[in-house]
């Protein structure tokens, strides 16, 4: 389905990341897992994609630091010879009342969480333009681009930045044939989520808000992200696909 394509996967070392680092890989494409700080933090990733025979590499970036950025792309070139997909995966977020919220916590959400989608969706974009041939680009956002969550402004103001960056390169990007899409989870079981899994009453809150009664995997996010980077879908651009267990639609009719 990707063979011969080659992908970057910010944010791969752990959870969405992972899984998709993983699909794609055995969907045919090389990949590179991108991580923060030392090499640890992406050697799970890449261990797991060897065993299976799959083909990638690590780079370590900060997708904050236009600098890291341009190497990530830099290195997926020399490494591979081209890029053709790139997720943006990386995120962050922090729960505190908004009256209460430091700046520089909103500084840093919105760094990663959306300067850093801008940094490696426009080096990507450059990369691909001098090539030719078209490319994706499929940002990981989640159902807090539409779906308030009290606690948490910075990242629901990121990820609904994020939903109008991806609607507007998605229109400047179609002449050279590179779609934007976003994926916009609900509660999906993976690290970034570990307060509301580990206890019971959050976990029995966030069950009764989903009409399917159960988390999502990050391997179900996986496949969504394989098809929205396959020739397959690429007739799609400029829209966000939610897959949340109906979270969404249920909050919004209550």
């Amino acid at each position: 389905m990707l063979k011969e394509r080659v992908a970057v996967v910010t944010g791969a070392g752990s959870g969405i990341g992972q899984a998709i680092a993983m699909a794609f890989t055995a969907s045919g494409a090389s990949v590179v897992v991108d991580y923060v700080g030392d090499a640890s933090k992406g050697e799970e990733t890449l261990a797991k994609i060897a065993a299976a025979g799959g083909k990638a590499i690590g780079v370590s970036a900060d997708i904050s630091r236009p600098d890291d950025v341009n190497g990530l792309i830099a290195k997926t070139v020399a490494a591979f010879g081209r890029l053709d997909i790139l997720v943006n995966n990386a995120g962050i977020e922090k729960k505190i009342a908004f009256v209460d919220f430091p700046v520089d916590e909103w500084q840093k959400i919105l760094a990663v969480n959306l300067t850093g989608p801008f940094l490696c969706a426009q080096a990507a974009a450059k990369q691909m333009i001098a090539q030719g041939g078209g490319g994706r680009i499929i940002n990981i956002s989640s159902i807090h681009e539409d779906l308030p969550m009290p606690t948490n402004a910075p990242y629901c103001a990121s990820k609904g930045g994020l939903r109008m960056l991806m609607r507007t390169i998605a229109v400047e990007l179609a002449p050279h044939g590179i779609t934007v899409n976003n994926i916009g989870p609900g509660a999906v079981f993976t690290p970034i989520d570990k307060d509301v899994e580990s206890d019971p009453k959050l976990n029995a809150k966030i069950m009764a808000e989903i009409p399917l009664g159960r988390w999502g995997k990050p391997e179900e996010i996986a496949q969504l992200a394989v098809f929205l980077a396959s020739d397959a879908a690429s007739y799609i651009t400029g829209s966000t696909y939610f897959i949340d267990g109906g979270m969404k639609i249920n909050a919004g009719s209550l």
